[in-house]
């Protein structure tokens, strides 16, 4: 099949990356595949998909579960078909990988129905590091029959920052984290959703693959030369600089050995007028290295405030709980736990809904803008 209703207006060719003009919100009947891997700790980006995007999305593929319902699956408010083949679904306009596994590396068990999608003429979106474009008969296969094949991650940004000024009406609140994977995306989604409900002129910058396809565009930072991630960050800030507030999805933390120069950038390349700071209540050790200890939350903020004032003058202005390993109680004791100590407005956006933390963006926004 050939796709009908994008309206992407240049020629469709195989190969294509986030540095190009490429809409992932145009889709509206998306195939989500998660093959083998259809449950709440692996199918995250597919769990993203449905909170943010469940319109948009017809049903999940995976030929290996024995469950019928995405809601079943992943305990997910939102239900759509689990479907064990392309053929179950009707008219899909694009076929989205739906995991986000540590490495980034593409499962053998869902090449088959990557390339079963190209062989229909269906747009494949993947936002692993190993990358569709580099699979010589995949490419050779949407060649002929006018598939694209976007890999999220892959991108040519080029440009170093330039310490540029930003319009004075735009506010910009990042998320940052005690380590990653404790819930920035979601923050800062679910305030971008809250401020807009309100009426305000909100939108929300990906900075991650799960984000960008969400949001249909955006930077992918972690796998941006290093040279130029602050620049990236920068330009994709300006060009989005005429809305009130900006949400930006932070990514890793500026203590983690591993991910703390993508938190620099990203720091230093928004220049943000607050932050919203995520934690997970209960974790004690980084993410991937159980031998370092995380640090206290006080020492954190003093860390981000300090270095995001070597750009810009900022603050932490709201604490974003993940309470996920907690009970209601345990939950609500941990809000007031965390608010006394760092004398912030704190809320479990899951449980609570993010009210708390739009009043805080809101009120910088008095302090700072109006």
């Amino acid at each position: 099949m050939t796709i009908k209703s994008l309206s992407l207006k240049r020629k469709k060719t195989a190969p294509h990356g986030l540095s190009e003009p490429t809409d992932l919100s145009a889709y509206r009947r998306i195939v989500v595949l998660t093959e083998g891997h259809t449950n709440p700790q692996k199918a995250k980006t597919a769990i993203g998909l449905l909170r943010f995007r469940g319109g948009d999305v017809v049903a999940l593929l995976d030929s290996q579960t024995t469950h019928q319902s995405a809601a079943v699956a992943l305990a997910h408010d939102v239900d759509v078909p689990i479907v064990t083949s392309l053929a179950d679904v009707s008219q899909p306009d694009a076929l989205f990988v739906g995991i986000s596994p540590a490495g980034g590396r593409l499962p053998p068990a869902m090449q088959g129905a990557i390339y079963q999608a190209a062989q229909q003429g269906l747009d494949v979106v993947s936002g692993l590091h190993d990358f569709l474009v580099d699979d010589p008969a995949l490419v050779d296969i949407a060649s002929r029959t006018g598939a694209r094949l976007i890999d999220v991650r892959r991108n040519g940004f080029r440009e170093t920052a330039k310490h540029a000024s930003f319009r004075e009406g735009c506010l910009r609140v990042l998320t940052v984290g005690h380590d990653c994977s404790v819930g920035k995306m979601f923050a800062a989604l679910e305030v971008e959703r809250e401020l807009l409900r309100r009426g305000a002129d909100a939108k929300f910058l990906a900075t991650g693959q799960t984000g960008i396809m969400i949001a249909g565009n955006g930077v992918p930072i972690d796998c941006v030369v290093s040279d130029f991630i602050n620049g990236a960050v920068e330009n994709w800030t300006l060009a989005n600089q005429q809305h009130d507030y900006l949400l930006i999805e932070g990514q890793g933390s500026v203590t983690h050995p591993a991910y703390s120069a993508v938190t620099v950038g990203l720091l230093h390349g928004c220049a943000p007028d607050g932050l919203i700071f995520c934690y997970e209540a209960g974790r004690t050790t980084t993410k991937g290295l159980d031998h370092v200890p995380l640090k206290p939350l006080t020492d954190l903020r003093n860390l981000y405030e300090a270095l995001a004032q070597a750009r810009n003058e900022c603050e932490v202005i709201g604490v974003a709980i993940n309470g996920r390993r907690l009970g209601p109680d345990e939950a609500a004791q941990e809000q007031q736990r965390v608010s006394a100590e760092l004398g912030l407005p704190a809320c479990d956006v899951y449980r609570d809904g993010p009210g708390v933390l739009a009043n805080a963006v809101v009120a910088l926004r008095e302090q700072v803008v109006d």
